[in-house]
C-alpha cells in the first residue's frame, strides 16, 4: 500500500474520531519551531530557535543565513519537542507544517523535514499557512473561541483584516496597500538608530515620550477597511531629516512614541469598524505586531466602549512559533485536507 493511500486513511479515521496529537513544524522567516499540540487547543510543548543574534548585525534577515541556520536546528528541534512532550514520533497522529507565505529557502527546510518525518512514520502530512497560523493562535489562547469572530493579521510581511467564517474559511475585509505595521514599525526604528529587530525596542522607547510630540498623517484610502503605512513613515522619515539638517536633537522618544500612535490608531480604528460594521461580537489581535502593548491597550479599550470582546494571544503566541501551526493543521485535517509528497514551499501564498 503506497504512503498517500496509508496516509488518507488515517487521516479519515482521525477525522472520523474527532481528536489527533499533530507535531507542528514552523520554519517561514528566522525562528526554528517545533510543538506538539492535541485537538488544536492544548499545546503539549513548544519549542521555538531565534537566529536574531545572527541577523542582528545585518539590520534584518539574510534568507541565504535563516536557510542555512534552519537545516542545523530542524532536527534538534523537533527532537527536543517531543522529548518535552514524553512522546516518539510514532506517538502522534500527524504532522503539519509551514508551507508558505515566507522565504522560500526558510520554507523549504522546513517541508523537507515534515515530508521526510511524515513518510518514515506513515503519518499524514498537512500544510499550513502561515498567516492561517496566527489567527489560530487565538484558539490555544482561547479554548472557549468558535467562529465567526474578525481577526486583525498585523506583522512584519502582512497587514489583513479577516472576517474568520469557520475553521478553515476566512473573508478578507481589508488589507495594506503598501508597507505591512511591521515592516513600518521597523523601518521607524532604523531611522532612529534602533538595532534589529526594531519594532520591539521602539514599542519599549515609545512608553517613555510624548505621543503627541509629533502629528503625522492618519492615511486615507480607497478601501473603507484597507492600510496604507507608506505615507505615515515617509513622515516620519521626514520629520527626522529636516530635525537633523536644522543642527536640532532628536528627541527619540517623543518621535517613536508619536509613530506608534498613530499607527495604532490606524490599526486600531479600522478593526474595531470592521468588527462593528460586520455584525461580529468578537474581535481577535494576530500577528507580531499584535504583541505590541499600545496596540493591545488602545484596541481594548475601543474594544469596551464598542461592546466587543477583544482576544489576543500572549506575546510568545505572536510570533511565530509552532503552536499556531499545530492548531490550525488540527482543524485542516478534520477538513481532510492533507498532502502528498510533492509538496512544495509556497512563497506567495495567499490567505484568501
Amino acid at each position: 500500500m503506497s504512503y498517500e493511500t496509508q496516509a488518507r486513511e488515517q487521516a479519515e479515521r482521525l477525522r472520523a474520531a474527532g481528536h489527533a496529537t499533530i507535531l507542528a513544524i514552523e520554519s517561514s522567516c528566522d525562528e526554528t519551531a517545533a510543538a506538539v499540540v492535541r485537538d488544536g487547543r492544548e499545546v503539549i510543548s513548544s519549542v521555538i530557535s531565534s537566529q536574531i543574534p545572527l541577523h542582528a548585525m545585518y539590520g534584518g534577515v539574510v534568507p541565504e543565513i535563516a536557510s542555512r541556520k534552519h537545516v542545523e536546528s530542524v532536527d534538534p528541534v523537533v527532537d527536543e519537542a517531543l522529548a518535552k512532550a514524553g512522546m516518539r514520533l510514532e506517538d502522534v497522529d500527524a504532522i503539519a507544517v509551514t508551507y508558505g507565505p515566507g522565504l522560500v529557502g526558510a520554507l523549504l527546510i522546513g517541508v523537507s523535514a515534515a515530508k521526510a518525518l511524515a513518510f518514515a512514520a506513515n503519518k499524514p502530512l498537512i500544510p499550513v499557512n502561515h498567516i492561517e497560523g496566527h489567527v489560530s493562535a487565538n484558539y490555544v489562547a482561547h479554548p472557549d473561541l468558535v467562529p465567526p469572530f474578525v481577526c486583525l493579521v498585523a506583522s512584519g510581511g502582512h497587514s489583513h483584516i479577516v472576517r474568520v467564517d469557520d475553521y478553515g474559511v476566512y473573508t478578507l475585509l481589508g488589507q495594506t496597500m503598501d508597507d505591512a505595521a511591521g515592516e513600518a514599525f521597523d523601518k521607524a526604528a532604523r531611522v532612529l538608530g534602533l538595532p534589529y529587530p526594531g519594532g520591539p525596542l521602539l514599542d519599549k522607547l515609545s512608553r517613555e515620550g510624548n505621543p503627541h510630540a509629533l502629528t503625522l498623517p492618519h492615511v486615507k484610502t480607497p478601501g473603507r477597511y484597507d492600510y496604507s503605512f507608506s505615507g505615515l513613515k515617509t513622515a516620519l522619515i521626514n520629520a527626522v531629516h529636516k530635525l537633523r539638517q536644522n543642527g536640532q536633537d532628536v528627541p527619540a522618544a517623543d518621535i517613536a512614541a508619536s509613530f506608534q500612535y498613530a499607527a495604532v490608531e490606524l490599526l486600531s480604528d479600522k478593526a474595531v469598524l470592521a468588527a462593528k460594521e460586520s455584525g461580529a461580537k468578537v474581535l481577535a489581535l494576530a500577528g507580531g505586531v499584535a504583541s505590541n502593548s499600545g496596540l493591545r491597550n488602545t484596541t481594548n479599550d475601543k474594544c469596551q466602549r464598542s461592546g466587543l470582546r477583544l482576544v489576543m494571544p500572549p506575546p510568545i503566541l505572536c510570533t511565530d512559533n509552532a503552536a499556531m501551526i499545530g492548531s490550525a493543521g488540527f482543524y485542516r485535517l478534520m477538513r481532510g485536507e492533507i498532502a502528498g509528497m510533492d509538496l512544495n514551499a509556497m512563497p506567495g501564498l495567499r490567505l484568501v
